[in-house]
This record gives C-alpha cells, sequence and structure tokens, in this order.
C-alpha cells in the first residue's frame, strides 16, 4: 500500500468519525455547545501556536486568549439560552481583554502593536464567529415566551459546506479549468466552485421541502436556498482567508489534530465565515420580508 492510499484511508476513516461526531452532538442543545467550546478553545489555542511560531517578533498570551474566547463563545450561549439575562455575563470578557492591552506594557516585546493586533484577531476571527452558531440554535418566540433550540439551523450550515465541499471537488476534478484564486488557492477553479454551489442549492432546496412539510418552518424553500447561497459564497471566502493566513505565517497546515485534514483551522476555516454571514442573512430576511 502506498503512502497516498494511506493517506486517503486515514483522512476517510477521520471524516466520517467527524461527520458522525458533529452530527449527534447538534441532536441536543448542551452537547453542542459542549462540542463548540471545545473547538473554540482548541482553535484559538492552535491560531496562537502559530502567530508564536512562525512570527518574528511577535508573541500573544496563548492561555489568556484561549480562556478568553472560550468565555465568549459560553457568555453567548448563556444569553441565548435565557440562562443570564443581561450583558452583564460580558464584564468578565471585557475585563480580560483590557488585561491583554494593558500587560503588554509590562512584557518588554519588541512589536507591542503586532502582538495586540494578533491578540485581537483570536478573538475576531475565530471566537466571534463560533459563538454565533448559538444565535442560529436558539431562537426566542413571542407565541409562548419560550426559548426554542433549532437544530436544522446549525446543522444545515455544515451539511451545506460539506455538500459544497464534495460538489466543488467532483466538479473541479472533471471540468475544471479556470483558476478561481490563483495567487492564493491554485487548486480551486470556478467550474468547482459553480457545481458546489449547484449542488448546495439541491440540497438545501431539499431541508426547505422536508422542514416545511406538515409544519412551516420559519425560512420557506426559498430562504433555504438562499442561504444555501449565503453559505456557498462565505465559505469559498473562509476557505481563502485561512488560506492566506497560512501563505503569511509560511505553513502548509494550521497543525495535525485531525489526521489526514491538517489542524482545527483548516477543517473549520469555511464555517468561520459562513455562520456570521448566516446571522447577517436572517436577520436581514426579518427586516425586509
Amino acid at each position: 500500500m502506498t503512502d497516498k492510499q494511506k493517506n486517503l484511508i486515514v483522512r476517510s476513516i477521520t471524516g466520517v468519525l467527524f461527520v458522525v461526531c458533529m452530527v449527534s452532538c447538534f441532536l441536543n442543545p448542551r452537547a453542542m455547545i459542549f462540542l463548540f467550546t471545545i473547538i473554540t478553545g482548541l482553535s484559538i489555542w492552535e491560531y496562537c501556536g502559530l502567530v508564536n511560531n512562525e512570527k518574528e517578533d511577535v508573541t500573544v498570551n496563548r492561555l489568556i486568549c484561549t480562556i478568553a474566547g472560550v468565555y465568549f463563545f459560553l457568555a453567548v450561549a448563556g444569553l441565548r439560552m435565557g440562562i443570564v439575562g443581561n450583558f452583564i455575563v460580558f464584564v468578565p470578557y471585557l475585563l480580560t481583554i483590557v488585561y491583554l492591552f494593558i500587560s503588554e506594557l509590562y512584557t518588554g516585546n519588541k512589536d507591542a502593536i503586532n502582538d495586540w493586533a494578533y491578540t485581537m484577531l483570536s478573538q475576531m476571527y475565530i471566537a466571534l464567529p463560533f459563538s454565533m452558531i448559538n444565535i442560529l440554535a436558539f431562537e426566542y418566540s413571542a407565541f409562548d415566551g419560550q426559548i426554542h433550540y433549532d437544530m436544522l439551523l446549525p446543522l444545515s450550515i455544515f451539511i451545506f459546506l460539506w455538500t459544497n465541499d464534495t460538489g466543488a471537488y467532483c466538479s473541479g476534478s472533471l471540468f475544471g479549468k479556470h483558476k478561481l484564486f490563483p495567487r492564493i488557492s491554485p487548486a480551486k477553479s470556478w467550474e468547482g466552485s459553480i457545481g458546489g454551489g449547484i449542488f448546495v442549492l439541491i440540497a438545501a432546496a431539499v431541508i426547505g421541502y422536508l422542514a416545511n412539510d406538515g409544519e412551516a418552518h420559519r425560512l420557506s424553500i426559498a430562504g433555504w436556498m438562499g442561504l444555501g447561497l449565503v453559505v456557498v459564497f462565505f465559505g469559498t471566502w473562509g476557505d481563502l482567508v485561512e488560506s492566506l493566513f497560512k501563505r503569511t505565517l509560511g505553513v502548509k497546515d494550521s497543525g495535525t489534530l485531525l489526521p489526514g485534514h491538517g489542524g482545527m483551522l483548516d477543517r473549520f476555516d469555511s464555517s468561520l465565515m459562513a455562520i456570521p454571514a448566516a446571522v447577517i442573512y436572517l436577520y436581514t430576511l426579518q427586516l425586509f420580508v
């Protein structure tokens, strides 16, 4: 067996276990929060390690950044679930951010501005997008005054991303001739991206039909298809953003935690743009529809 075949087997096994874990955790709201708390923490820890190792004269506080990001995720979850009722839950997070700024006065690091920039990027690029999964999952109903968990909306983001990846790979392998963004990701093609988008539209229409079969979901079939397109566009940009981040640091993979798939950022790069974009899309629909 060649190394390529072994890598394919390892990648396939990891991929299957990953999908099973993700889907099963979405079945229960507490399991979902637990899973994404871990994902947020591991992603920020990985990010900070990359920056500290690859950027000369730049040092970020890996432990405090990770704790801050995890706390922010849990604070948004608690607020969205109704466990806490006001903004006071974010005060410890704000204190942590203030500490990360002030502490730079005493570290003696050579490049304080880049330290601050990379530190805040860990929160804006990772903690904030992941915390938005709670906005998708939990919705207050004015009808009965209760908070309801909708597992389908957050799960659909990943279904669309997986469908897009599969469709883009198949379409690109068969028809790919025109490079989508050769400076950042030479393997992506316009044909692959269009094919992935078509696959997602089909998947979105099916999900919309099933979701509205018998009992109306807050998204119509057209609404689901619109969400699918948003995920395709922003998921692709998310992939390219992470590729640019790795190119800037001069690394091929963000980590080795997931055999055959690289690191956490490699696995969740698309979702870091797709999740907040989905939130914007849903609130825009509420305003204008």
